[in-house]
């Protein structure tokens, strides 16, 4: 059968039949905002699967370059997400390790007549930018001498300038098609104590300057990043060019991940949290990978998901049904299995004996092989599902009913003989009998009946608390606060 590969490894393969790539390098370079979600993941299951296939590298990289919102927890939750996956990175980097680097870039490009200090605010910039029908006018401040630049670049990185006051932009297209070229911001002031570099700096390289430097410092061959990204691709280009770097990385874009009744948007969840609408970011309604992992998935079954999912050049919807399903499918392999009612009914059965006591051996896990069982004790009263009895069922209820028949799980096959009625008419109590010689596991047992039910003993069980948890977004199109689920349990 022939190999089945994605539209990015049939690029890489082109590279690689060209020459152009000796060795794989990918990366994976998330701001340390937030904590990371289920999309994340799938950008580390590319990213870290184009390593393994390649047998090539895959670095880790905080893109650290707005010190008003990182934090060191993040960088640490974010370390714990990946190993928990099960990925490992080659390298290790900050995006302000290459500041110094970063800044000699925008000192070259303007000596070469391709970056001005503009003094038109934020407000101003985004008015002058024109629109996809109109080109952008150029601002007043465009023309300025190289070594007024110069000059003017320096006063911002010694901190005489306030936020805001000035910016650097790179002197490209204001007539270009696309916007992102319409000469964007590259350094902005923000007087703010970084994590990393304390108070060094005070002026900060935009993400489009600085991620396209950090890749091309690192040797990065294939740039893997979100479709959102493609119109920003002509920018990447320009600056890993025009600031010098013989190898160039290959900016190629995948289509995220979108659910179904899922935040997707560290913004906003970090909104969640800071109002405490949810738990933390560790709460199991949310789809942080720390989220998830409280709600007990497994890294093979989101690995598992994001495989099935696929690597597609379109954005679309995935129902999270299907990552349900990768997680019932992987749980039913390794769960240790335990009877559990929720809604307890007392069963009565009329004709076992008084004080009398069994231990039945129920499998830890029969899909398992090997996985044993456990003991769990069995007398005259024990403790069904409500909705595992009914007076006047429907059609093809396989479960307990009047003079009906089922099989208590790993115990023996019983018949329901009456049951017994509150003062609100409502079912109180169950009686049965069982069946001789039809205790699980004895020969000659195997009686066939159409229903299994679980049950629990009545004199020898425990309470225990269950987290039932419904979907934290309603599905459809708006606002997320307009879609959110107001019935939001208290935490156990």
């Amino acid at each position: 059968m022939a190999e089945v590969k994605n539209f990015i490894e049939d690029f890489i393969d082109e590279d690689i039949a060209a020459g152009k790539a000796d060795e794989i390098i990918t990366r994976f370079p998330p701001e340390p905002n937030g904590y990371l979600h289920i999309g994340h993941a799938k950008a580390l299951c590319i990213n870290f699967g184009v390593k393994e296939k390649y047998h090539g590298k895959c670095n880790l990289r905080f893109d650290d370059t707005n010190p008003a919102k990182e934090d060191v927890e993040y960088m640490e939750s974010i370390k714990r997400d990946i190993k928990w996956l099960g990925f490992s990175w080659d390298g290790l980097y900050n995006a302000s390790d290459y500041f110094p680097k970063m800044y000699e870039c925008a000192v070259k490009l303007i000596k070469d007549g391709k970056a001005y200090v503009c003094d038109l605010s934020a407000e101003e910039i985004s008015a002058t930018r024109g629109s996809f029908n109109e080109p952008g006018k150029e601002s007043p401040y465009r023309n300025r001498s190289v070594q007024e630049n110069l000059d003017l670049f320096e006063r911002m990185k010694n901190g005489e300038f306030a936020d805001g006051e000035k910016v650097l932009r790179a002197k490209i297209d204001m007539a270009s098609p696309n916007i992102n070229m319409r000469d964007p911001v590259i350094y902005r002031i923000c007087h703010a104590t970084h994590p990393h570099t304390g108070d060094k700096w005070c002026i900060y390289p935009m993400y489009d300057f600085a991620h396209p430097i950090e890749d091309a410092i690192e040797g990065i061959t294939h740039s893997l990043c979100s479709l959102e990204f493609e119109n920003h691709r002509p920018l990447y280009d320009w600056v890993t060019l025009n600031c010098g770097f013989e190898r160039r990385p290959r900016q190629i874009e995948f289509a995220r991940l979108n659910l179904t009744h899922a935040v997707m948007s560290k913004r906003f969840i970090k909104k969640l949290v800071d109002e405490g609408t949810v738990w933390g970011w560790d709460d199991p309604r949310l789809l942080t990978i720390s989220g998830i992992r409280e709600r007990g998935y497994t890294p093979e079954a989101i690995r598992d998901f994001c495989a099935r999912v696929g690597v597609a050049k379109a954005d679309s919807i995935v129902d999270i049904a299907m990552l349900e399903h990768c997680v019932r499918e992987d749980l039913n392999l390794k769960a240790q299995r335990a009877m559990v009612v929720t809604k307890p009914l007392k069963l009565v059965i009329d004709n076992y004996p008084e004080g009398k006591r069994e231990t039945m051996q129920i499998e830890n896990n029969p899909q398992a092989e090997g996985a044993g069982t456990h003991d769990v004790p069995f007398s005259r009263e024990l403790y069904i599902e409500s909705d595992d009895f009914m007076i006047d069922p429907p059609p093809k209820y396989f479960r307990l009913k009047p003079d009906g028949i089922v099989r208590l799980k790993g115990a023996y096959v019983i018949k329901c003989t009456g049951y017994d009625l509150d003062k609100d008419g409502n079912v109180s109590k169950v009686h049965a009998e069982y069946l001789e010689g039809t205790r699980s596991g004895e020969e000659g047992a195997n009686i066939k009946v159409k229903g299994t039910i679980h049950w629990v003993d009545a004199n020898d069980c425990v309470d225990v608390t269950l987290n039932m948890f419904d979907y934290l977004i309603a599905d459809g199109d708006g606002d997320y606060m307009d879609r959110l689920n107001k019935k939001l349990p208290d935490r156990a």
